[in-house]
């Protein structure tokens, strides 16, 4: 569709020469009919380029595998581990992450309830959990063009913030992974997963990793290695809201036949050094209103980060949300964001500071109504995966961890009842080579977790 009506506007003159050469020198373009080179779409076994190209994976074994490193992920690969050592079991866990490092991928100005994480760590504090800005104040507005209306945030609320805390989610979520290898978690950064495995039941048995040496063209390089297939007894889908995975799971097993369609948002944010004499560490503000419309649903936050958790400055984390059904197709979520900084009541913090990180992010947006079915057979979706995001509260990291642990708890019953692989199955038969790289025999899925 692009392509056609950049040719149309070629043909009548009003594309300028300086547009084709700026194309020109961005990625080549690519052959006419041709809208991706990805391999789910376009079949490599009829592409003469990877005739000769040798395509065999190499095939590992887990006990449980999770796909993502978030709140969630990390937090199911801790439980598990927990079980495991409290039943002195040695179930292997293995985590990917697509991020060349945990929280790196992380996008949040987070308020953390923390009960999940006490649940999960009694004793988070002695072991250096980044919460060090706890909630001293807590404000709500309606924003007209010119003015604020405080509006009341009543004890015992959703959005009563007393007991949070304000945190840099990226460092919690490293914090997290810290804990999880400790426990003996095999963490994989830089490793998505981009196909799930199924066997011929239809049952979740894994999935495989990305292939790497792949040219913008889709033709392999001579760097090209394929990516590895990893076989778990238990699969977990913690990519976060739309996960690709997530989307395959879900539509392969109906798993929204009986919720509510799910919706969505685009949250924007930014992290700022300001004047030392406006930051008031544990302030939390929260508005709606304008610049969105009365039929546009859309707000904002603004968290001021004790300088403990801003590596010693005086930092805030302050974004904008809007919710991805409004009306107007000419409405720019980042213009409505820069429009909100300049409020009268919001534009003094800011004045003098100075913007150090940016980045936005889809969230989940529907409620309880649209999560899915979690478990199918082989796995389960876990966090944003599912949904869980609490809209009432502001905030879901609580959600996402409790989400992950449930499931780390059902998916240790279900690989604790699954028969044990024999010594005699093990071994190799008379006659035949002992591969090192041949795994053992798999035992599994588990039939469903649910």
């Amino acid at each position: 569709m692009m392509r056609t009506s950049l040719a149309v506007l070629k043909a009548r003159g009003r594309l300028s020469s300086a547009t084709s050469i700026r194309r020109g020198l961005c990625a080549p373009a690519l052959p006419p009919g041709v809208l991706t080179t990805h391999y789910k779409k376009r079949d490599r076994a009829t592409d003469e380029r990877w005739a000769d190209v040798d395509m065999e994976r190499f095939a590992d074994e887990t006990d449980l595998l999770i796909v993502g490193g978030g709140p969630a992920g990390l937090s199911a690969a801790i439980r598990f581990k927990q079980m495991c050592n409290e039943q002195g079991l040695d179930y292997r866990v293995t985590l990917l992450e697509k991020a060349s490092g945990l929280g790196e991928h992380t996008l949040s100005g987070a308020v953390l309830e923390p009960r999940a994480l006490e649940e999960l760590f009694p004793d988070w504090k002695d072991r250096g959990a980044p919460l060090n800005t706890p909630v001293e104040s807590d404000r709500a507005g309606y924003l007209t063009a010119s003015s604020r209306v405080p509006l009341p945030i009543l004890p015992g609320t959703p959005t009563d913030n007393h007991g949070n805390y304000v945190v840099r989610l990226g460092n919690f979520v490293s914090w997290l992974g810290e804990q999880a290898e400790e426990l003996g978690v095999e963490i994989y950064t830089g490793q998505g997963g981009v196909e799930v495995l199924y066997n011929e039941a239809g049952e979740v048995v894994g999935v495989a990793t990305n292939d790497v040496g792949v040219s913008k063209d889709g033709s392999p390089k001579a760097s090209f290695e394929r990516g590895m297939e990893l076989r778990a007894k238990a699969t977990l889908f913690a990519e976060g809201c739309r996960g690709s995975l997530t989307k395959e799971v879900i539509d392969a097993y109906d798993l929204t036949a009986d919720s509510e369609p799910q919706t969505y948002g685009i949250g924007l944010k930014e992290l700022w050094r300001i004047d030392p004499a406006k930051h008031k560490p544990g302030t939390v503000e929260h508005t709606v209103g304008w610049p969105a419309d009365n039929s546009t649903w859309g707000g904002s936050f603004l968290y001021h980060l004790d300088p403990q958790d801003g590596d010693g400055e005086n930092l805030v984390i302050c974004g904008y949300v809007v919710a991805l059904d409004y009306a107007n197709p000419y409405i720019n979520p980042f213009r409505m964001f820069q429009m909100w900084k300049t409020h009268p009541s919001v534009r003094s913090t800011f004045e003098g500071g100075e913007r150090l990180a940016y980045g936005a992010r889809a969230l989940n947006e529907g409620g309880f109504q649209c999560i899915p079915k979690l478990a199918f057979p082989g796995g389960a979706l876990v966090g944003c995966a599912a949904g869980f995001l609490n809209v009432p509260k502001i905030k879901g990291t609580h959600t996402a961890m409790k989400s992950g642990m449930l499931a780390a708890e059902a998916a240790f019953a279900g690989i604790s009842e699954l028969p044990e692989t024999s010594d005699e199955d093990a071994a190799p038969a008379e006659g035949e080579e002992d591969e090192e790289a041949m795994p053992p025999p798999f035992t599994g899925p588990v039939a469903d977790l649910g």
